[in-house]
């Protein structure tokens, strides 16, 4: 073996790369379900096509098994795309050669789905590629070149499963080889800072989670377990799927990793899978993210442990639609629900495919044993296999495929569209690098990867399929999803049928066709933990469960906590729960409205006594200079009667709505109503005793005995309450609230109400009421011709009378408040209409009925005895020219 004479870094890497697969010896089944076989598998193939610019082929053609390193042929996934892209080379070919002198060639591997015998595989095409990015001649040491006759790989169409695809993608991008995959669809391989070199036809995952959680709002599933395969395809999409259904409020009840990377899974491991989802069995919702043959493996154990009823799937690209998994698994597959990537057939290949067989078909070295798997028999002289060793008949080679007995794979459109895509770029840079010259020009020989990947990047055509092609800014393919569903079409006949697309973020369903789960039932199966509490109820979450609860009853006056669905709140005060106790509205508010029995009862009422006020003030003004109303002290007289008008004024100042304006006034002027007759009485009380008290002593008169000091003495005692009220006011002002005697109630009065506070008012009036009472008690013995002590002081008993009556119904009707200020007004109003009739009737009464009593000659004569008796009775001198009649002592 000649040596070399020296190495690029480069080819170091890649023979340190390759050692590991390099040796491939007999392999010895470790398994004790297969027998042992002494021939070697799997035999190294390669698929080729004679052109100019050789692509690479990475196709799973073998399943991946866990005992060997490649399983039973793969009719969809693998010979079909394998033959897919042998007939888009056929396609496009002549097309190049009229247009630029050249075509492409093929050279096509298997990788058996499995990313290290992948990468293994990949090493071919680098092989070649070496001079490509190096530019040392490879010498021996005699100094003659080595026949190296390795072909030089352009791109390369593939790997199938994303794993494989990130393995090679890393080869790959070292010796600058471009990527296209057609199938690999994680996330990952988004990212073109680590995988610069890889591009797809197919879209990436992360439209297909977003599909697929959309599907679950629409099912209105809120609890579903997920299995996803251990592979990057699995994993990056389980991590996006975790966190758009927590966005959701979708809960994952079981998540559990199908065996893929590290082999493949045993019956046990998956009946230990399914009996994990049957222990949370209201997630009736599975997604399944994974690959044909661990779904397959799935559907295998429901049916072992028969489950076929308890699940409802949603499936993923890597399995929809495959016959792998839907064969032989009808029932346990029915109702299944799963996105592909929107593809359309290649137009042509259905009739090229069919029409193959081992004789036509050279140049797949594989087909034989699809042949062999298609037809179950032996092809003469074909080599042996782990899988036709037990087959008795022979193939003729005359079998037909047919349509009916033919299962296309429905995403062939991706595989042909990469080779589209590679012929367009080759397209496109050959006329921009070799201005016009038909056939390769130098500067394509060998091609530059770094800039035939920009030519491939901003690619748009049509492909065989009818539709437009364009990447978008991640390498990616179109983001475009068919939404497939598995349903029984007749009795025992099941199909995949295409009931929607998810295309531009939307998902929308055909109308045309039905959505059927199990038999005839139409109605999606739920798939929710617990159902929804009702407003008047909280939830308490299972322990480790976030969308699993019991409903728990809010106790009277409550509602659920709108901020925290877990706790019950109490409605506030003044407040009640709806009819459906989901949220707390207020109660009417209760005052006394005028509309009320108790406020028409108070208003009549005071609307007489105001009436007969202003009767009495009529009359005293049309005899203002009669005797009778000058004896009666005339001014006092309408201040009195100002004060018992304004008495009878307050009770419509308590039928008004409660604002802090009009509680304002109402406390001060209850007071000062009440403060202007009591200080008139008084003034009137005090005068009569200071003059007989006087007069006792000697025949001086008085001082401040006339109208005049009498006026200023009364509105001196009312300015003591004024501005007892005014500090009042300023210190604890009455102001509009809300009380509840109950919790149903809702009032709305005057802060003054409340409480025994309004008592501030009424303590000066009272000490008036005390001191009148006491100087009615005092003059009680002066006759009745000189004054009106005795109606006075009738007046004040029967006002202390009132008011001791009042004050136990004021205190004992605190929960009845509408109570409590109808008795306060009518108090009030009693109060002023004793005081009318008791002081102003006797005088009205002669005014009206002996006006002939109201003239001076009467008055004066009738004094004038009275007062001779009064005299020789206290023995008291009164001179008239010192106490003349006209100050008239009687008043």
């Amino acid at each position: 073996m000649p040596h070399y004479q020296r190495w690029s870094f480069r080819t170091f890497i890649l023979m340190m790369m390759a050692m590991p697969f390099m040796v491939i010896g007999r392999l010895h089944v470790t398994s004790n379900s297969r027998p042992p076989f002494n021939f070697t598998w799997p035999t190294k193939k390669a698929a080729e096509v004679e052109g100019d610019l050789i692509l690479g082929g990475l196709m799973m053609i073998h399943e991946r098994q866990d005992d060997i390193t490649c399983g039973p042929v793969m009719p969809q996934g693998g010979i079909q795309a394998l033959e897919t892209m042998l007939f888009t080379i056929d396609q496009i070919n002549p097309i190049l050669s009229s247009t630029a002198g050249f075509t492409i060639g093929a050279h096509i591997l298997d990788d058996c789905d499995k990313d290290t015998y992948g990468l293994e595989q990949a090493v071919a095409f680098v092989k070649g590629s070496i001079s490509n990015i190096d530019d040392t001649d490879y010498k021996c040491l005699d100094g003659t070149v080595p026949d190296v006759r390795n072909k030089v790989i352009s791109g390369v169409v593939g790997a199938s499963s994303s794993v494989t695809s990130i393995q090679v993608a890393n080869l790959l991008r070292l010796f600058r080889i471009p990527q296209v995959s057609f199938f690999s669809s994680s996330p990952e391989l988004s990212n073109k800072q680590r995988f610069e070199y890889f591009t797809r036809t197919i879209p990436s995952d992360h439209h297909q989670v977003m599909a697929i959680v959309q599907m679950i709002r629409f099912l209105k599933w809120t609890y579903i377990s997920i299995l996803y395969e251990e592979s990057t395809y699995g994993i990056k999409a389980f991590e996006e799927l975790e966190v758009l259904l927590a966005q959701n409020n979708i809960c994952i009840a079981v998540k559990e990793r199908l065996v893929k990377d590290s082999g493949v899974a045993g019956e046990a491991a998956y009946n230990g899978i399914v009996h994990k989802l049957n222990s949370k069995p209201k997630a009736k919702g599975v997604i399944i993210f994974g690959s044909d043959q661990e779904v397959s493996g799935v559907m295998r154990a429901v049916r072992r442990n028969n489950l076929t009823a308890n699940f409802n799937w949603i499936g993923s690209d890597g399995w929809a639609g495959r016959l792998l998994v839907s064969e032989g698994n009808e029932p346990e597959v029915e109702g299944t629900l799963a996105f592909l990537p929107q593809a359309h057939p290649v137009r042509g290949f259905d009739n090229y495919f069919l029409s193959l067989t081992p004789l036509n078909n050279k140049r797949n070295p594989w087909f034989i044993e699809f042949w062999e798997n298609h037809f179950q028999c032996r092809y003469p002289s074909s080599p042996p296999t782990p899988y036709n060793q037990n087959w008795q008949r022979t193939c003729t080679g005359r079998e037909k495929l047919t349509p009916e007995g033919t299962e296309f794979e429905r995403q062939l459109q991706y595989v042909s569209d990469a080779v589209m895509a590679f012929a367009n770029a080759f397209k496109d840079m050959h006329q921009t690098v070799c201005k016009g010259q038909r056939g390769l020009c130098k500067e394509m020989v060998p091609i530059d990867g770094s800039e035939l990947l920009k030519y491939l990047r901003r690619v748009e055509f049509t492909g065989l399929s009818g539709d437009r092609f364009q990447f978008d800014d991640y390498g990616d393919g179109p983001a475009r999803y068919d939404l497939i569903h598995f349903k029984q079409v007749s009795a025992g006949r099941y199909r995949w049928l295409r009931v929607g697309e998810y295309h531009s973020g939307q998902l929308k369903l055909d109308e045309n066709e039905e959505l059927r789960f199990r038999g005839d039932q139409v109605v999606p199966p739920e798939s929710i933990c617990s159902r929804p509490c009702n407003g008047s109820q909280a939830k308490k979450y299972v322990e480790g469960e976030g969308c699993c609860w019991t409903c728990v009853e809010c106790i009277l006056y409550q509602i659920r906590n709108p901020d925290d669905e877990t706790q019950c709140s109490a409605c506030p005060q003044g407040t009640l729960p709806n009819a459906e106790r989901n949220q707390c509205l207020a109660i009417p508010e209760v005052y006394l409205r005028p509309d009320t029995g108790w406020a028409i009862g108070a208003m009549s009422f005071s609307a007489i006594g105001i009436l007969l006020t202003f009767a009495v003030l009529g009359v005293f003004l049309q005899h203002n200079d009669t005797p009778v109303v000058r004896a009666s002290g005339r001014e006092l007289s309408y201040v009195l009667l100002s004060g018992i008008l304004l008495c009878y004024m307050v009770s419509f100042l308590f039928v008004l709505r409660p604002t802090d304006i009009v509680c304002g006034v109402q406390q001060t002027a209850i007071g000062l109503c009440f403060s202007v007759v009591y200080a008139a009485l008084f003034t009137k009380t005090n005068r009569i005793a200071r003059i007989f008290r006087s007069g006792k002593k000697s025949a001086g008169r008085p001082g401040l005995i006339s109208p005049k000091s009498q006026l200023m003495i009364c509105g001196g005692l009312v300015t003591v309450q004024g501005l007892i009220l005014l500090a009042w006011l300023w210190v604890s002002p009455s102001v509009a609230k809300h009380v509840h005697p109950t919790r149903e109630d809702n009032l709305l009065v005057c802060s003054s109400f409340t409480d025994a506070s309004y008592m501030m008012a009424f303590a000066y009036p009272i000490l008036l009421i005390l001191l009148c009472t006491v100087y009615a008690v005092v003059t009680r013995k002066i006759p009745a011709a000189f004054n009106e002590s005795k109606y006075i002081g009738f007046t004040m008993y029967t006002t202390c009378v009132i008011w001791l009556a009042f004050v136990p119904i004021y205190f004992s009707t605190a929960s009845h408040l509408p109570l409590r200020i109808t008795s306060m007004s009518v108090t009030i109003s009693l109060s002023a209409t004793v005081t009318l009739a008791c002081l102003f009737s006797p005088k009205l009464y002669i005014i009206i009925f002996h006006p002939e009593r109201n003239v001076r000659q009467f008055f004066n004569s009738r004094t004038r005895d009275m007062l001779t008796s009064l005299a020789l009775r206290h023995r008291i001198v009164f001179r008239e020219c010192q106490l003349p009649i006209t100050h008239n002592v009687s008043v």
